[in-house]
């Protein structure tokens, strides 16, 4: 997914496609959704009906894969095997874009979580040559999304400086993850705004918005099981005024509503992005 200087092109909104309304949509995809997004982990083996309809989805709309278990920054090998599936994947449907988080899942064995890396210069050059890697195989740069973490093994800089050393280093592409911004903000008592000024907004390759939840007023779980709140919106606004208006994807992964609800929220999405666009403030 690439930049560009049209407000035209940047306006445009997705949604994270799950099974459980791949029927509904397969025959008549929504006309508000520009692009989706598909973990490769969930659709690389697929057969039968499912694979099928998956198919003809790749075939009549725009895809980009985000990975969920690549553990970009672990000390375990990097699973090239992966990477190289991964490819053929993205060849077999279309798919000409892959992120990742920044983060690990990994060590000697899966951990079934995102795990935050330590903020020091040798986690920078190890995860960077890692990108470097990645993107070698793929033959295109890859973008890496900012996490939601809840506690820090090792701090030589802030996460921002961590972060925008880890994207130059590697010379790869940013997802932007805005209710990770948000959650990190008051988890961790920062300003969310001034964090997401400090973003490398000209590797913004897109941006995903979601929903939390709230345990206590000073503690936000990052569970993309809820509606996206007021803040968050804002948040979002923000991030256009900065940088421009770009793609912009709605993640909801459980406690699914009816699909309708979905599309509103994608409508919003859309109507943020012509309110930044038109200038308006």
């Amino acid at each position: 997914m690439n930049n560009s200087d049209s407000s035209r092109q940047q306006c445009r909104a997705g949604l994270g496609l799950r099974r459980s309304f791949l029927s509904e949509i397969v025959d008549n995809p929504p006309a508000g959704v520009d692009f989706y997004e598909v973990a490769p982990e969930n659709w690389m083996t697929i057969g039968g009906k499912t694979g099928k309809q998956f198919r003809a989805m790749t075939e009549r709309c725009e895809f980009v894969c985000h990975g969920l278990s690549l553990s970009i920054g672990s000390s375990d090998a990097l699973d090239e095997d992966f990477v190289f599936a991964l490819k053929r994947f993205m060849a077999e449907h279309g798919i000409r874009f892959y992120s990742e988080h920044l983060s690990y899942c990994s060590h000697e064995g899966h951990l079934y979580d995102l795990m935050p890396m330590p903020f020091t210069e040798d986690a920078v050059k190890h995860v960077a040559g890692r990108i470097r890697r990645v993107q070698d195989i793929l033959e295109h740069k890859i973008a890496i999304e900012n996490i939601s973490y809840y506690a820090t093994p090792s701090r030589e800089m802030s996460e921002i400086e961590f972060f925008n050393a880890v994207v130059e280093e590697a010379d790869c592409n940013v997802l932007i993850d805005i209710n990770n911004i948000y959650v990190n903000s008051v988890n961790h008592g920062y300003d969310a705004e001034e964090f997401l000024s400090k973003m490398p907004g000209n590797r913004i390759a897109y941006a995903h918005i979601a929903g939390h939840y709230v345990e206590a007023a000073d503690f936000l779980v990052d569970t993309h099981g809820s509606a996206v709140i007021d803040p968050v919106w804002m948040l979002l606004n923000k991030a256009y005024d900065c940088f421009g208006v770009f793609p912009t994807l709605l993640e909801r992964d459980f406690n699914l509503p009816p699909l309708a609800e979905l599309l509103k929220e994608v409508e919003t999405i859309r109507s943020v992005q012509r309110h930044a666009a038109n200038g308006a403030t």
